[in-house]
């Protein structure tokens, strides 16, 4: 439940009208309910399966509905084929914009928790590295202060860290 804590407050732009189903603080609040309740999974997972654009943040929103819904299909051959629809999503969404934090965070964040036998989690130790790296470089990373947080609070708290990367991250100002 951190993890989802931490994915909806970090904070970017996504979709500049307020009204759009697709704007970023709809998408965090469906995220953040998706991940409590299965029903919100599925109207989540329903919204974003109808988005069609490439913005690559909500492409990335739209892989970790994917993702999330795996938790509530039922047998492993759906859940699977759900896990490597949300890697593609999330690999298209870091092909349009490599160097975004959130969308590397949303990836992280899913794949470090998948089971390690599905072969699907080839980008933990590089996401990591661009999310240690932006935070390293914070306030000039881009990150905002409630998005550092965010971000450094899982990487820390999530135990994703080494010792010394942990001890130097803790560190660091808000």
């Amino acid at each position: 439940m951190l993890l989802l804590t931490c994915l909806t407050t970090v904070l970017s732009t996504a979709d500049t009208d307020a009204h759009s189903p697709y704007a970023l603080p709809a998408l965090r609040r469906h995220y953040r309910q998706a991940a409590h309740d299965e029903a919100a999974s599925r109207h989540f997972h329903q919204l974003m399966s109808q988005y069609t654009a490439d913005n690559a943040l909500v492409l990335a929103y739209k892989a970790a509905a994917e993702a999330i819904l795996a938790k509530h299909t039922g047998g492993l051959f759906d859940k699977l084929d759900r896990v490597k629809t949300a890697g593609r999503l999330f690999d298209h969404a870091v092909s349009l914009d490599p160097k975004h934090p959130e969308i590397r965070f949303l990836r992280f964040s899913i794949e470090s928790n998948l089971p390690s036998f599905l072969g699907a989690s080839k980008h933990v130790q590089e996401d990591k590295g661009l999310l240690v790296q932006t935070l390293l470089a914070h306030p000039r990373s881009g990150l905002d202060a409630e998005a550092f947080q965010a971000v450094r609070d899982y990487l820390v708290q999530g135990k994703h860290l080494s010792d010394e990367q942990a001890h130097r991250v803790r560190q660091l100002p808000i």
